[in-house]
């Protein structure tokens, strides 16, 4: 059956395992085609009555004795993400703080860790706040900050760094290399074993960061032996905007390295109250301060459902999902003039695309008010669509294309007058 008949999206829904767990989730308009996932996953339903019962329940009647089982909450929490996204054994990821935070951390930690060495390394299409730190860190400490150029027109396509064009950059001077797994832009996806190889093998550190990966793809830090990782827990974690984001330290990593915020809950006697830093032994010495409770719950909810779902099929749904999209660009969009900025190698993408036009940011506008689909718009000129596996139908993906076609060919998104709201 051809893709651009809706009943190939009605059949893979017919025949998708996953097709249950979109009633877990919150949809207030069923007529919505949301393929934004990528920035911001769904609410489950579960995570209301989590949220609740822990207002009413806990922080209601217990107030301050609550800390009592409330203190080590950001441990087996981190244990969930591991074990249901990471592939990490326990003691290893910590749900807390920010994506940005966690990234200034373990980054400060892995270049102290090279003593001597004035280089590190990253991307041109590296997500913005990624690069600002780097540049902060760089000019604080007087390092070389290396920029790989994967934005210009050249031999590296849709931003993938792979470890042949990372290679000439390594030498014995490089403390850090830090890379997304997959790039937020494009949804290019890099080979976390063979880069993290090769970093080691001349002395260095790579910090992972996972954010537009995790939820989506299979990445099996451990057996990849990933030293460092990063990411969020509001995209297709489902855990909520701003919910706390989690890091991950290899049990090998976790001595070797000192924090450069030395917080209270990384204190080994945090109630001691002493005079002296010491490191706590194991993944709580990368804790800086008291977790967001009602964030832990919120992650807690949303990540037991992607266990029970596995990732493994959670994957396999993102594959097929983002095939389909890129066949029904190849029927529909192409012809209107789109280019598809992602690799049509299904190892090389992740779980959404990235499509090019001089007029994306009016398009994407013109889809939220005239067509009822959420995409997202990244500058200077791209679309990003995604399918999140478990609260996304085929169907309802397959309708977002049918009326992207309609309103680019129609040049409905020329109504759109330019400015407006700063968030896109």
């Amino acid at each position: 059956m051809n893709v651009t008949d809706r009943q190939y999206a009605l059949d893979l829904d017919k025949n998708d395992p996953l097709a249950h767990f979109k009633s877990k989730f919150v949809v207030t308009d069923p007529a919505m085609c949301y393929l934004d996932g990528n920035s911001l996953g769904r609410l489950p339903h579960a995570t209301v009555a989590a949220v609740n019962d822990f207002l009413t329940k806990e922080w209601g009647p217990e107030v301050v004795t609550g800390w009592s089982h409330w203190v080590d909450e950001a441990q087996p929490v981190g244990d969930l993400i591991g074990e249901a996204t990471l592939g990490a054994a326990k003691g290893q990821v910590l749900a807390c703080d920010t994506t940005s935070v966690n990234f200034y951390q373990l980054c400060m930690a892995a270049i102290k860790a090279r003593p001597g060495r004035k280089t590190i390394i990253t991307d041109t299409a590296n997500f913005p706040t990624d690069r600002y730190i780097l540049d902060g860190m760089a000019k604080q400490l007087g390092l070389n900050l290396v920029l790989i150029d994967n934005e210009s027109a050249g031999p590296i396509k849709h931003e993938r760094i792979t470890a042949e064009i990372l290679a000439p950059y390594l030498n014995e001077d490089v403390a850090l290399v830090t890379l997304e797994v997959i790039q937020y832009r494009s949804g290019a996806r890099t080979d976390i074993k063979s880069i993290t190889d090769l970093v080691r093998s001349h002395g260095g550190l790579v910090v992972w960061d996972a954010s537009h990966a995790v939820g989506a793809i299979e990445m099996n830090f451990d057996a990849n032996g990933v030293d460092l990782a990063v990411g969020c827990t509001y995209k297709y974690g489902n855990s909520g905007p701003g919910a706390p984001a989690w890091l991950y330290v290899s049990h090998r990593m976790q001595k070797e390295l000192q924090v450069p915020i030395q917080g209270w809950f990384s204190q080994g006697d945090q109630f001691g109250m002493g005079p002296i830093f010491e490191k706590a032994d194991g993944i709580r010495g990368f804790q800086i301060a008291s977790p967001s409770l009602i964030g832990l719950r919120c992650i807690k909810t949303s990540f037991e459902i992607i266990k029970e779902a596995g990732i493994d099929k959670i994957a396999h749904k993102a594959a097929v999902g983002t095939q389909m999209m890129i066949d029904l660009y190849d029927a529909w969009l192409a012809p209107l003039g789109m280019e598809l900025n992602t690799s049509r190698d299904p190892q090389e993408r992740g779980g959404h695309i990235s499509l090019v036009h001089p007029d994306a940011a009016r398009i994407c506008v013109a889809l939220r008010e005239f067509a009822n689909v959420i995409p997202d718009y990244r500058t200077p000129n791209s679309i990003r669509l995604a399918i999140s596996p478990l609260p996304t139908s085929y169907t309802e993906v397959w309708d977002g294309f049918e009326r992207i076609r309609d309103l680019v060919s129609t040049r409905q998104y020329e109504k759109v007058k330019e400015g407006g709201s700063r968030v896109t």
